[in-house]
């Protein structure tokens, strides 16, 4: 049993009797479609369309296999797949038999992938020969596990692919209890390496299953996965397994550059995807060039900061319906409804999913502010994790006595009821005591219809200890008064417009899509 942060039975009891916590395994949803409608297709990969009953034979033929080689509950494995079926085929199986997994974003090289080996110590490696730590074996004997499974890779006793073929052998041991841990998330922060969240089947399988409720997810349902598949925004929100939970078919893509996934969307009639904010402004860009694909009706953005000004042109550029979601991993998720009005849908993330989810927002002295004010948010609920993975010190500081998290988040509750997100306690610039929140700016200068994407950097300074710096890609020429005037117009207090302004041709962004901030920092400093 791998040890984790449960939840206080008061608190576990109160979400069985509400029905949150239902007691059944992550991989109960799929294989029920696979024995009820073996035929249907879960997934379209490249040429490849994978039936339900083919994706949970496969899986089947896998968990056996790995069974048999004395893997089981409390055992832990280390994943590494790129978008591919694969992934998920890897994901159930381990489901199946109660390993938990680590699933590693395909961008993780050497420093990430041996951080979370020496927390997970895993007995299973599945990872691909393209990967460059991968080429060879010297990689896989550092982490030493008990045994590995590549993609690309010629021996038998060790290729992924003939692993998920045919077995006489029969699958023995079962899931881990729904109380206990899944699998592990990794967190959504940009700096340093991620911190592991434990995920029960309990917890985890609520956030689905409502996620999908209110996303209108049905088996009609094409979901486009052009992000990092692993990632908490495409696994659950509603992600790929909210759509096995509905009997819906997955269409997987490499990257989410339009050019692709334009043809894949027409190709085969995807009708919902899930992006990041810099992805949805390349679309919307294509779209405007050269047309939307007609059956794209739905569209979700999520993971990070969403300017109104480019949110307000996604369905007449696209024309889908828009659906904002503010989520993290390691639990809350908010997501504005389809039947909002347009200024909700526009310019709020959302309310939370559960009735149970209980969120504070807290001032500076530590007492909750007052409606429309900003703070952190600290929540806790029946999908929001009770602590980080071996992680005392990081626990210490962000959770306080009665459970509740502090995500780190600056946010305000709406009039009507919805949560926007302001920024980042740790996306502040002091700039001589004065706090100016990043995204906000951001997303002021994204209003100018010359900008295409920005990010507001802070500096160092002898006097007011900070001064702000805004990278600023454009789509024309612009000067950095033409962007002071625009700041101005708005109406921006003084203290708030960028002291420099730095003009790129791109930014550079890290692993789930987010701008790299700590990149852009270093080219101030070289």
């Amino acid at each position: 049993m791998i040890e984790f942060t449960p939840w206080p039975e008061p608190f576990a009891a109160r979400y069985r009797q509400k029905g949150y916590w239902i007691g059944r395994p992550l991989c109960a949803a799929l294989e029920g479609h696979a024995m009820a409608h073996p035929d249907r297709v879960a997934v379209i990969c490249g040429g490849r369309t994978i039936t339900y009953g083919q994706l949970d034979s496969m899986a089947n033929n896998l968990a056996a296999r790995l069974s048999a080689h004395g893997l089981g509950q409390g055992d832990t494995a280390l994943v590494q797949l790129p978008n591919i079926a694969e992934f998920y085929v890897v994901f159930l199986a381990l489901m199946k038999i109660g390993v938990a997994p680590l699933n590693a974003l395909f961008s993780h090289k050497r420093v990430e992938l041996t951080a979370y080996a020496d927390q997970i110590r895993p007995k299973l490696l599945v990872a691909d020969r393209s990967h460059a730590l991968f080429g060879d074996d010297a990689f896989i004997e550092e982490l030493s596990p008990v045994q590995a499974l590549l993609l690309g890779e010629n021996d038998p006793s060790r290729s992924l692919k003939e692993w998920l073929t045919d077995t006489d052998l029969q699958l023995t041991g079962g899931p881990t209890a729904p109380d206990q841990v899944a699998f592990f998330q990794l967190s959504g922060g940009s700096t340093g390496t991620p911190k592991l969240i434990p995920r029960t089947h309990n917890d985890y399988d609520y956030s689905i299953r409502e996620s999908a409720r209110i996303c209108c997810v049905t088996n009609e349902t094409r979901f486009l996965c052009a992000l990092p598949a692993p990632h908490n925004f495409l696994l659950s929100s509603p992600g790929a397994l909210g759509v096995f939970h509905a009997g819906g078919t997955v269409v997987m893509a490499a990257n989410p550059d339009p050019r692709l996934c334009f043809d894949l969307i027409v190709r085969h009639r995807v009708n919902m995807a899930a992006l990041v904010p810099s992805a949805v402004a390349l679309w919307v860009e294509a779209a405007e060039r050269r047309g939307a694909p007609a059956s794209l009706a739905h569209l979700l953005v999520g993971g990070a900061s969403f300017a109104p000004a480019l949110a307000q042109r996604v369905p007449q550029a696209l024309g889908c319906r828009l659906q904002q979601v503010f989520g993290m991993a390691e639990g809350l998720v908010n997501y504005t409804r389809l039947d909002d009005p347009d200024d909700v849908i526009v310019e709020s993330q959302g309310r939370p999913i559960s009735p149970d989810d209980e969120v504070m927002i807290i001032g500076e002295d530590g007492q909750p502010v007052s409606p429309g004010e900003v703070g952190q948010l600290a929540v806790r609920g029946p999908y929001t994790f009770r602590g980080y993975y071996r992680a005392p010190e990081q626990n210490a500081r962000a959770f306080d006595s009665d459970g509740f998290y502090y995500s780190g988040d600056l946010v305000r509750w709406r009039a009507d009821g919805n949560l926007q997100v302001v920024g980042r306690v740790k996306d502040q610039i002091n700039r001589g005591g004065e706090k100016i929140a990043a995204e906000e700016v951001e997303n002021l200068l994204m209003q100018h219809p010359a900008i295409a994407a920005v990010a507001l950097v802070p500096v160092s300074d002898p006097t007011l200890g900070e001064k702000s710096v805004a990278f600023v890609v454009a789509s024309s020429p612009l000067k950095g008064i033409d962007l002071r005037r625009h700041l101005i117009s708005l109406g921006i207090a003084d203290y708030k417009l960028p002291d420099r302004f730095r003009f790129i041709d791109a930014l550079p962004l890290t692993h789930v899509g987010k701008p790299d901030k700590r990149k852009l920092a270093q080219t101030l400093d070289a």
